[in-house]
């Protein structure tokens, strides 16, 4: 599917959805599984974002095993949380009044402060990432799928000297290139771009305020200046960490279910395992939740969850059997001890009355 063709397909399925605050998560599907629709917000789409790019190449074979050595950088973002790429157009944070430099940390500019519970860190993550091959003087490109409009876009770039492979973004590492008008709501919001002498690797990122609430959204795009695209040489070793979650959840908007920073499974032991379930997004008539299973002192081979009081219609990241019961993937089978792994589900009913019963499989 092209690009085009993903942006109309999820403009009409926001549209619907509306009704309902989104706060999409997805983890790796099954194989028979399709990703849901991304949240109703936005994202710079070209030059893509790095999340945004990671879908748009991997959205469709998200469960090749090539992606490792073509795109690690992708690679270590679909492992670390798939929701950053499902939920590409959902990296904001909210209430911070104008005190962006306060309020996020250095070395966490992409994540917009590790926000959405730790999801977007693996953003953070300096290393081989896909650049685009942008002249000196281009346009930018933002999606707006909720027309939400923009009081302002910020537009900075990394400074000469910069290497976005080996440093995480940070305020200090920032040239600040444009402040925008108000834009009036629309589909779309485009800016000129001008790098006069500018050439190689370097961060576009930008900042969007939108004009319906005190929300801002984070982007950072990797561009090659004066080039030609560049992607990862075969054999480019894999990041070996990505940054750790904060434990603290993040603002959100009234109204929006918000997840737990970190579920507290129920009876992991010796040999066995534990799960436990938040919802991260509702609707009338049906929502979406996350299982996460942890290992006992003992690492396993396999699990097995039964999610009680509820009935099960679709699953990423294991495989769905009857109405509620998930097995791991093939690749996420084998935990360490005290090893955790996200499965997603989208489900019928209420999310009240729910449990998780995990065994080794």
């Amino acid at each position: 599917m092209t690009v085009r063709a993903r942006l109309r397909s999820l403009v009409l399925t926001a549209a619907v959805a509306l009704a309902a605050p989104l706060g999409l998560v997805a983890v790796v599907a099954a194989d028979t599984a399709t990703a849901p629709p991304a949240a109703a917000h936005g994202s710079v789409t070209d030059p893509p974002t790095r999340n945004y790019g990671c879908w748009n190449r991997w959205g469709d074979d998200f469960q090749n095993p090539a992606m490792e050595q073509q795109d690690p950088m992708c690679w270590q973002a679909w492992q670390h949380d798939t929701t950053a790429m499902w939920n590409w157009n959902g990296l904001y944070e909210e209430g911070l009044a104008g005190q962006y430099e306060t309020l996020v940390p250095n070395g966490q500019v992409c994540s917009a402060g590790q926000t959405g519970d730790g999801r977007y860190n693996s953003l953070d993550v300096p290393g081989d990432w896909v650049a685009k091959g942008v002249p000196n003087t281009f346009t930018m490109t933002l999606t707006d799928q909720a027309s939400h409009g923009a009081d302002y876009l910020w537009i900075y770039v990394t400074r000469a000297g910069f290497d976005p492979t080996t440093q995480a973004v940070g305020w200090d590492d920032l040239e600040l290139l444009k402040k925008t008008a108000r834009y009036a709501p629309a589909s779309s919001y485009s800016a000129d771009i001008s790098l006069p002498g500018r050439s190689g690797r370097a961060v576009l990122f930008t900042l969007w305020k939108a004009s319906h609430a005190d929300q801002v959204y984070f982007f950072c795009s990797d561009i090659n200046i004066g080039g030609g695209d560049i992607t990862p040489s075969p054999g480019t070793p894999r990041p070996s960490a990505t940054p750790t979650p904060s434990a603290t959840p993040t603002p959100s908007s009234p109204g929006t279910p918000t997840a737990s920073a970190t579920p507290t499974p129920s009876n992991p032991g010796t040999g066995s395992c534990a799960a436990a379930i938040r919802v991260t997004n509702s609707w009338g008539g049906g929502y979406q939740g996350e299982v996460v299973v942890t290992a006992g002192s003992s690492a396993i081979t396999g699990w097995k969850v039964v999610v009680g009081g509820t009935t099960i219609t679709q699953s990423w990241n294991s495989t769905l059997s009857g109405t509620n019961t998930l097995t791991n993937a093939g690749w996420n089978g084998s935990l360490p001890a005290g090893g955790t792994t996200t499965a997603g589900f989208v489900a019928n009913g209420t999310a009240t009355g729910l449990s998780a019963t995990c065994t080794p499989a």
